[in-house]
């Protein structure tokens, strides 16, 4: 029940950083100070998804997400994007979906009620197969540098809200690595946090999450090194993962 499939997941976050690196540049970090676009306040909210899956329906479950869910939840008025991303490196589970509204309203408003209240068949028969799932509604009260590369990282940072002072100057720095393209972060809204059905409803942690995206996994694994030290968070809470794909609304 639930593996991670055959491929084998690197251990860590260090590991996945300095087997990707060339002699030549092996534990060199390279952090260029340039002017960093950061938006801070109520910037948007987002649907974070986190779950493995029984390995006996893994097939079907992608399946599902790629030509039925994602459209479905795209399609809903003020929802931006979604995200698929796919776990290479650190604990957690394997698969992370991100959807992004432009509000945190959206999740309250009657589409969204019945999207959610109302299934399709697909959904239903997938929903009972994840393991481990964590679903949280989340707003987004920092936004630093611009656009997105196929590695991404998240960093839970263990307490229910983004400390933006403290974390604020961090996640500059980080984006000035070569190589790393934008960071923001996430804090869970508790009362929209609705739980998944094989969730475990007794021991929801509600943590606020870092996510950071770059061009490569060894550029990420620098940035998350670099975060976990300066940000004073164990390297045991940050996970790497590859992007999938993505849609926007607009493609719809």
């Amino acid at each position: 029940m639930g593996g991670h499939g055959a491929n084998p997941i690197p251990r860590t976050v260090r590991a996945i950083c300095h087997c990707a690196n060339d002699q030549k540049d092996k534990n060199v970090l390279i952090f260029v100070r340039v002017m960093m676009r950061v938006k801070k306040g109520s910037v948007g909210a987002e649907l974070f998804v986190w779950t493995d899956v029984d390995s006996n329906y893994e097939a079907d479950f992608n399946r599902w997400y790629d030509r039925e869910h994602m459209e479905e939840r795209i399609a809903i008025p003020g929802f931006i994007w979604g995200r698929r991303l796919r776990l290479t490196a650190g604990a957690g589970p394997r698969y992370l979906a991100l959807y992004r509204t432009k509000d945190i309203d959206v999740f309250t408003s009657e589409v969204y009620r019945q999207a959610f209240q109302h299934q399709s068949d697909w959904s239903n028969r997938n929903f009972p197969r994840m393991r481990n799932p964590r679903r949280r509604v989340m707003g987004v009260p920092l936004e630093i540098g611009i656009g997105v590369g196929s590695a991404w990282g998240c960093v839970n940072l263990r307490l229910p809200k983004v400390d933006l002072e403290r974390i604020t100057p961090v996640l500059e720095e980080v984006c000035g690595i070569d190589g790393v393209f934008s960071s923001y972060g996430l804090e869970p809204d508790v009362a929209l946090s609705t739980p998944l059905p094989m969730e475990d409803r007794e021991n929801r942690s509600m943590d606020a999450y870092a996510m950071i995206s770059a061009e490569s996994q060894a550029a990420l694994g620098r940035a998350l090194c670099r975060f976990c030290s300066l940000a004073g968070i164990p390297e045991k809470e940050a996970a790497c993962f590859e992007l999938s794909w993505e849609l926007r609304a607009e493609n719809l």
